[in-house]
């Protein structure tokens, strides 16, 4: 059975601040989706967060980009934010940069992670969503799990892993992309890949045909489409595991290290990406540390089966310990690099202005 896994997200609004969603909206989202199963739209569904970003997970036989399926998501997205208005929720509307619908969600503000997919006897389908940070955050454990044995032991000793896979990396300052396989080309994988604000990893494929697609991750840069800065992308994925795909446990390895990220507070500063029950999604201390939740489905004939709550396990103590220790080190470098961005990666910055300032009292200097 051909099925559609669409994660679509938005910040339309939270309290206090930037911190978690608002549950009032969460439920709105619940019965809006709600409407539209027992309508036949969808097949099946469930309303998440991330921080201040409601996830809406859905899966349905529309395909990927569904004029369908995307209008339900901007016409749920707009009566949040409608909603989150009348109450005084901060940012509301944040991430909606469009007037209208214009047939796609894509470019019009919200992030999309999109597959379609062979449903297979058994297919787990696990699902991550990072809040205050960008799209490319999750380049490191995406690699990790389709390109390093060290992580994913699965590439070496499994015959149906050992091929390879091949990602799609898209430019996002040239709009361009390009299709790379591993092993073979893994250098220049990463001499790409490594650049995370400009070349986030769009889609990961198996080399096997029969298996199609691997995993999905949202790249939408709310900057580039806005002009200006309005917050985070604040990215997710949906990546599918086991038969062929990396374990369970080696994709959910891939999120041991704590990462250093590009957002954190205004989108201009570094910190560990701390993996996160969902009941421990929501962002305070510095408007962080950038966080990561997942969750674990089985899927069958598109029903969601689950979620287990992947990082509500003490397996990921040791691993919040880290972070929290690597966020004091970095926020006692205050102002200075490399805590806060270099000035061409920071969303905004007073620097013309200061510059504009000294003007009469900027001398040459050899």
């Amino acid at each position: 059975m051909k099925v559609t896994i669409s994660n679509i997200k938005a910040d339309i609004g939270s309290a206090p601040g930037h911190v978690v969603t608002y549950e009032g909206n969460m439920q709105m989202a619940e019965q809006e989706l709600a409407k539209a199963q027992d309508q036949g739209l969808i097949i099946d569904f469930r309303v998440y967060n991330a921080g201040d970003d409601t996830e809406l997970l859905m899966t349905h036989t529309k395909g990927v980009d569904s004029p369908e399926i995307h209008e339900l998501a901007w016409d749920i997205f707009i009566k949040l934010a409608e909603n989150a208005k009348a109450l005084g929720l901060y940012g509301a509307g944040q991430d909606l940069l469009a007037d209208a619908f214009s047939g796609n969600i894509k470019g019009q503000g919200p992030g999309v992670a999109e597959m379609e997919i062979d449903e297979r006897p058994a297919e787990p389908i696990l699902v991550f969503a990072a809040d205050k940070t960008e799209p490319g955050a999750f380049n490191y454990p995406i690699y990790r799990m389709f390109a390093d044995p060290f992580c994913t032991a699965g590439l070496v000793i499994d015959p149906k892993l050992h091929p390879g896979f091949k990602f799609y990396v898209v430019d996002v300052i040239a709009h361009k992309a390009v299709t790379m396989s591993c092993p073979e080309e893994m250098y220049d994988l990463l001499a790409l890949i490594g650049a995370v604000s400009r070349f986030p990893i769009k889609y990961v494929y198996s080399k096997n045909p029969d298996l199609g697609i691997a995993a999905a991750i949202s790249t939408e840069k709310l900057a580039l489409i806005a002009g200006k800065y309005i917050g985070k992308d604040d990215p997710c994925a949906i990546v599918r595991s086991q038969s062929g795909f990396p374990a369970v446990g080696e994709v959910i390895e891939a999120f041991s290290l704590g990462h250093l990220v590009a957002g954190w507070m205004r989108g201009s500063h570094r910190g560990p990406m701390l993996p996160v029950a969902l009941k421990d999604s929501r962002c305070t201390r510095f408007d962080g540390p950038p966080r990561v939740v997942g969750l674990g489905f089985q899927i069958k004939n598109g029903k969601l089966i689950g979620p287990v709550d992947l990082f509500d396990d003490v397996a990921f103590d040791y691993t919040r310990q880290k972070c929290m220790e690597i966020t004091d080190y970095m926020r006692r470098h205050g102002p200075f690099e490399p805590e806060r961005l270099p000035l061409e990666e920071m969303e905004y910055t007073t620097l013309p202005s200061v510059l504009k300032q000294l003007e009469g009292r900027l001398e040459d200097y050899e």
